[in-house]
């Protein structure tokens, strides 16, 4: 359980390698690996949240787009008519275009490439988050699979003593109470067996759940080797210039004070030019149309709220730097627990004792009873 604790730890910094948008779909056809990396880079093409996430990016990125384009020409055509005329006596035909200040686009433009920029790093946030979850289950996998190995020795051992004791207690070598004794360990042990199959059959499913219902067959069976933490602030640091959560709110805070600068532009007047032609009984008369609308009210408080806003954003990136940073130091701090943790169990030794204590009691030095109160201890720290 510590080591399948520490390697998520270890995965929350290691799996932002898979961080980066990945196009196309991936097929149907089951996946049949013991690597966690493959496993990744296929819930990375076919996890259905992250495919929904991706949409619902590119249209927020393509509403931006829209936000900064010129307004829609107009066309009016007007037909007058006269007491003293018969049929049409005249008639005006307008075509016109309004646009903002052309800085003001230029500004725009930049905004929401910065706007853009903090969307793609909330998606890579997200995309991180989902391929850690990933990671996790496969960790899961191993550990229920480890823990299957120890509980089918545990489960052998148990009959090898039951039919041990079957036989002395036929020959009144043994007692009722100690056969009884492990007919109710091999209970016990089939059902934990019973228990972790059903686990490794859930975190299995679960796994090709996220890979959008396509088939994962991952076979490994051992953790995968993680680099050893030989600098933790350096650690820290690494964590801190990747983190995609930090990026998101460093661009949105960015994007928010260009939109200050959006704002300040908007007492600009509006532009508006166009074409008019005026037609009479015998002649017709050609123009141009040049005029502009003046923001009195339409940009009322608005360079205001456009400050409240970045002073929010910018508040919304220190919190998001100081969370980083603790959760940084707080996986080191796990780290580092973990470690000693494992150093303090010797599983040879474990091991060894489990054979000693068999040896015993089938020499009849110590009872079955003892012997299930030592090995107990010894297969809860084993499974530790």
């Amino acid at each position: 359980m510590n080591r399948t604790i520490l390697a998520i730890i270890c995965a929350a910094a290691g799996v932002a390698a898979y961080g980066q948008e990945q196009d196309g779909a991936g097929g149907q056809q089951t996946l049949q690996t013991q690597s966690i990396d493959e496993v990744l880079q296929a819930v990375a093409l076919n996890n259905p949240e992250l495919q929904s996430l991706a949409k619902d990016t590119e249209a927020a990125q393509l509403q931006l787009k829209t936000e900064n384009m010129l307004e829609d020409p107009t066309v009016e055509y007007s037909s007058f008519y006269s007491p003293n005329t018969t049929g049409q006596s005249g008639s005006e035909l307008v075509v016109s275009q309004g646009f903002d200040f052309p800085t003001i686009y230029a500004t725009r433009h930049k905004q929401n490439k910065l706007s853009s920029a903090s969307l793609d790093s909330g998606l890579n946030a997200e995309r991180r988050r989902i391929l850690l979850d990933a990671k996790s289950i496969c960790l899961d996998i191993i550990m229920y699979r480890q823990l299957g190995e120890l509980l089918d020795m545990q489960s052998g051992i148990a009959q090898e003593m039951l039919e041990m004791y079957r036989r002395r207690y036929e020959t009144g070598d043994a007692t009722a109470l100690e056969l009884n004794k492990i007919k109710m360990e091999l209970m016990n042990v089939a059902t934990e067996v019973a228990n972790n199959s059903a686990a490794l059959s859930a975190a299995e499913n679960s796994l090709t759940a996220m890979n959008g219902g396509a088939e994962v067959a991952f076979e490994a069976d051992f953790y995968p080797l993680e680099e050893e933490m030989t600098d933790p602030q350096a650690a820290i640091d690494e964590y801190l210039s990747g983190s995609a959560a930090i990026m998101a709110a460093e661009n949105a805070a960015m994007a928010a004070q260009k939109q200050v600068s959006v704002n300040r532009q908007n007492w600009i007047p509006k532009l508006e030019i166009g074409y008019r032609r005026n037609t009479a009984l015998r002649e017709a008369e050609n123009g141009f149309i040049v005029g502009g609308s003046i923001p009195i009210f339409a940009n009322h408080r608005k360079v205001r709220m456009a400050k409240a806003q970045s002073a929010s954003a910018h508040s919304q990136l220190a919190l998001a730097k100081a969370q980083a940073e603790a959760q940084a130091r707080s996986f080191i701090a796990d780290i580092q627990e973990t470690r000693a943790a494992l150093g303090a169990y010797d599983q040879p030794l474990m091991r060894e004792t489990l054979s000693l204590l068999k040896e015993a009691v089938e020499g009849g030095q110590i009872s079955v009873i003892d012997y299930f109160v030592e090995a107990s201890n010894i297969y809860t720290n084993l499974s530790n």
